[in-house]
């Protein structure tokens, strides 16, 4: 099985993915709290618009607008029966729009096909299990394979149980898997996974590429990047982070990151051992493109942790204000040396 993805980092040594999908579509009339998948049918132009900027931006890798379109996700707005379609569609509008930007720079992108997660818990504390998860996510991305997707791409993942299932549905389609967890609680994701565990269970399930995405800003996002290639993570490493950390202004959310800012994130990502670069919430098409213009113009360097903070900040700050050590003093720096 060939993995476009693994052709692209092997040409350059690195590939970047796009940005937000949501964030960008509010800027063009998408209310908070309905669902960016169903524009795909509503709004095509609109997601056509966003994966044009991204490329024209530089982006290699272009996911589709398809994060929520599973069954549960979809019944919250009763449009669970309308699976197939929303993820054929979205995969259609993505091949359509590198089509597109090949036939005017003779560029080739990469499109893969968004997967996020339920939403809903798995045995004993919810109604998931193994068997209906497989079921949910196997419509979806049969779908997206349909729809001309080359890659199947999980993200934002918090359970092991939850990337098992989606990735053996992703399996069936005979495309390459990547899968992303989110990082997002005091080191952990919401489930209490760390990129340890994760590096660990993503060599164990046979993942093609695995790595991190969205959680709270880029430093903590590398921290988590950090942490898998740390623990020996031998596969391509995804780093799709948001762009600074969100704050809630006049009832919207807003993200600090600069251009120049997820500038520095690329190039420390890549450090980092990252070889799949991109952004997740907030991030936009002039991100991406600052983005690429730093990785093209600056070569890999020794991962500088110092400056890394001076940059993007430190990591779990509140985290590390409150932890002791065992003799009650303070941790220092963002994390132990080794």
């Amino acid at each position: 099985m060939s993995n476009p993805i693994a052709e692209l980092i092997a040409a350059k040594g690195w590939c970047v993915a796009d940005g937000a999908t949501g964030s960008n579509f509010f800027g063009r009339g998408l209310e908070a709290g309905y669902p960016p998948d169903l524009w795909c049918i509503e709004r095509p132009e609109e997601v056509l618009w966003l994966h044009g900027a991204f490329l024209e931006a530089g982006a290699d890798i272009i996911l589709t607008n398809s994060f929520g379109a599973n069954a549960p996700r979809l019944k919250l707005h009763k449009a669970e029966d309308r699976v197939a379609e929303l993820n054929t569609v979205a995969a259609e509008l993505a091949r359509e729009a590198t089509r597109q930007h090949h036939e005017d720079t003779g560029q080739r992108a990469v499109v893969a096909g968004s997967m996020g997660p339920t939403g809903e818990l798995f045995e004993p504390m919810g109604l998931l299990n193994h068997e209906n998860t497989v079921a949910i996510f196997s419509e979806q991305a049969q779908a997206l394979a349909e729809g001309g997707a080359e890659v199947i791409w999980i993200e934002t993942m918090s359970s092991l149980e939850e990337v098992a299932a989606a990735a053996e549905a992703a399996r069936k389609t005979g495309l390459p898997v990547c899968a992303t967890l989110t990082f997002d609680t005091a080191r952990r994701s919401m489930m209490g996974v760390t990129p340890a565990d994760y590096a660990r269970f993503a060599a164990e399930i046979g993942l093609d590429m695995a790595g991190a995405n969205c959680g709270v800003g880029p430093a903590e996002l590398l921290d988590s990047t950090e942490g898998l290639v740390g623990a020996g993570l031998n596969l391509p490493v995804a780093a799709k982070g948001n762009c600074g950390i969100p704050q809630y202004v006049d009832g919207e959310i807003h993200f600090h990151g600069s251009p120049e800012l997820m500038a520095q994130y690329a190039l420390f990502a890549r450090d980092a051992g990252a070889t799949i670069i991109g952004g997740c919430c907030g991030t936009t098409p002039e991100h991406i493109a600052a983005m690429v213009n730093a990785l093209n113009s600056i070569p890999k360097r020794t991962l500088d942790r110092a400056a890394m903070t001076a940059a993007l900040g430190t990591p779990w700050a509140a985290l590390a204000e409150t932890e002791a050590d065992p003799a009650g003093e303070r941790r220092r720096g963002r994390r132990r040396r080794r």
